[in-house]
């Protein structure tokens, strides 16, 4: 089902986890306009919120071989948002675990949308 090559991009890496961070920014704006408290009283959960969509930007880029869905063109975009979805899922879970009191459905929802956005983003910029 899954196929893996050995062959790591590194400017897939460095695009998808910049996109990640870059996404991961937008995360903090949203979040912290959400949740009690707004910006200052939770400094350390905006942290991590971003960290994670860098975390997934990372790790989807490390991820260019996995082949979801099979395809013969060059940019296969039904496995790169497919790919994205199941990291995005992955990742943006972890979400649920850091804090007790904050409950961000709206910021997990946002790890689903963002996993395809840079994957689809990587994939579009590979060469």
């Amino acid at each position: 089902m899954f196929g893996v090559s050995q062959m790591v991009s590194y400017r897939r890496v460095a695009i998808a986890t910049l996109t990640g961070a870059l996404l991961g920014v937008l995360c903090i704006i949203g979040v912290g306009a959400r949740i009690p408290g707004g910006y200052s009283a939770n400094m350390i959960y905006l942290i991590a919120v971003w960290y994670n969509r860098v975390i997934m930007g990372l790790m989807i880029g490390l991820a260019g071989d996995v082949s979801i869905i099979k395809s013969t063109s060059e940019k296969n975009y039904p496995n790169s948002i497919a790919r994205g979805l199941l990291f995005g899922l992955i990742i943006t879970s972890a979400t649920f675990l850091l804090s007790d009191t904050i409950f961000d459905l709206m910021g997990w929802f946002a790890g689903l949308l963002y996993g395809p956005i840079i994957d689809a983003v990587a994939t579009l910029t590979e060469k």
